[in-house]
């Protein structure tokens, strides 16, 4: 799950840059703009290496919240923040399946080495 989430994360650690850059062709001032997104920017390469830590799956579903809200600002940002917010949904569900079947793997792979071999 940490590899897909991660992945996730790093995209939408550039998508939040661009859409600071398109940002500021709008009425909000520099600092504002470069505040919010820098923020959220250090949130989502933070959450990189916080996956495995309790809270950080619902820290990335509020990151994508605020994603989504960003459309109020940049309108193309809803559409990017409903796309991310399913990214990381699917992130989340596949990457569980994920680890379950390489735990079953890891777990046959462990019995064939603990089993008597035949000569």
């Amino acid at each position: 799950m940490r590899t897909l989430c991660a992945s996730t994360l790093i995209a939408e650690f550039f998508v939040i840059g661009f859409a600071g850059l398109v940002a500021m062709k709008g009425d909000l001032s520099q600092a504002t703009v470069w505040t919010v997104c820098g923020i959220a920017m250090v949130v989502s390469v933070l959450l990189c290496g916080m996956l495995s830590r309790p809270g950080a799956v619902q820290i990335g579903w509020a990151l994508q919240i605020g994603l989504v809200l960003s459309g109020f600002v940049v309108p193309m940002m809803f559409i990017l923040g409903v796309v991310f917010a399913g990214l990381w949904w699917c992130s989340i569900h596949y990457g569980r399946r994920i680890d379950v079947i390489k735990a079953r793997w890891a777990a046959q792979a462990e019995a064939q080495a603990a089993a008597p071999t035949e000569a």
